[in-house]
């Protein structure tokens, strides 16, 4: 179950912003169904970043996405439906009542177990997985395209530029070769998440994106993955 994130509008005080939820422990098909599509990812993105500063109508997500605002009402409403966003007030505009949305968590973890052998979401999570490399890529173009990534950096040169680094490889590596690597990885991860964002002036948002797989032999891979019913194993 999702824990939807709760919310209080009072017409006359102003809005009550929903409890902000560290991370997220993602377990069912229909929020990992809301996380697979970029647009959706974009707008927690969008909504993330403004915490801060306060909650967003659907207009001011549209303009900080570039896209029509017609466009994202339907997406809006599908977070909303699972409690990734949560409506944090509403006011009346010519009419109409304008809602404005803020992120109710600040990070998502798919629960490991959707992953195993005849887990009938596993599916819905790869797609949301394909989903987040899409909104990478989109964003990778838009920031290339501007000039705004710099992979010409030395870093053996001790220049005071913003290298990128860029590196894909397949190696064949033991079983516990690989777990290792698992958490050499993840103490990077909680190095940075115990870190925080930075406040100095001149910190810069900085992407790292990983994806880290290992593939089983496919006489291995077949027999974890028949298990229908009044299949021997």
């Amino acid at each position: 179950m999702v824990e939807n994130a709760k919310s209080a509008v009072n017409a006359e005080e102003g809005p009550v912003a929903p409890s902000l939820l560290k991370e997220r422990r993602v377990e069912d098909a229909a929020t990992l169904k809301a996380l697979a599509d970029p647009l959706r990812l974009a707008i927690l993105d969008v909504l993330l970043a403004a915490r801060e500063s306060g909650p967003l109508t659907a207009k001011e997500i549209a303009a900080a996405l570039d896209e029509p605002q017609t466009k994202l009402y339907r997406h809006i409403k599908q977070l909303e439906k699972v409690g990734l966003i949560a409506v944090a007030g509403t006011r009346l505009v010519s009419g109409i009542v304008e809602s404005r949305y803020t992120v109710a968590q600040t990070s998502l973890r798919v629960a490991p177990e959707i992953f195993a052998p005849g887990s009938p979401i596993r599916v819905d999570a790869y797609d949301a997985l394909l989903a987040a490399m899409d909104r990478v890529r989109g964003d990778f173009r838009a920031h290339a395209a501007a000039d705004r990534i710099d992979f010409t950096t030395s870093r053996e040169a001790g220049a005071s530029g913003l290298p990128g680094m860029f590196t894909h490889f397949t190696y064949r590596l033991t079983p516990e070769r690989m777990r290792r690597l698992r958490r050499q990885l993840d103490e990077v991860f909680h190095e940075l998440s115990a870190e925080g964002d930075s406040e100095a002036e001149d910190a810069v948002e900085a992407t790292l994106f990983t994806l880290l797989y290992g593939v089983r032999p496919e006489q291995e891979a077949d027999s974890r993955t028949d298990t229908r019913p009044g299949t021997e194993s």
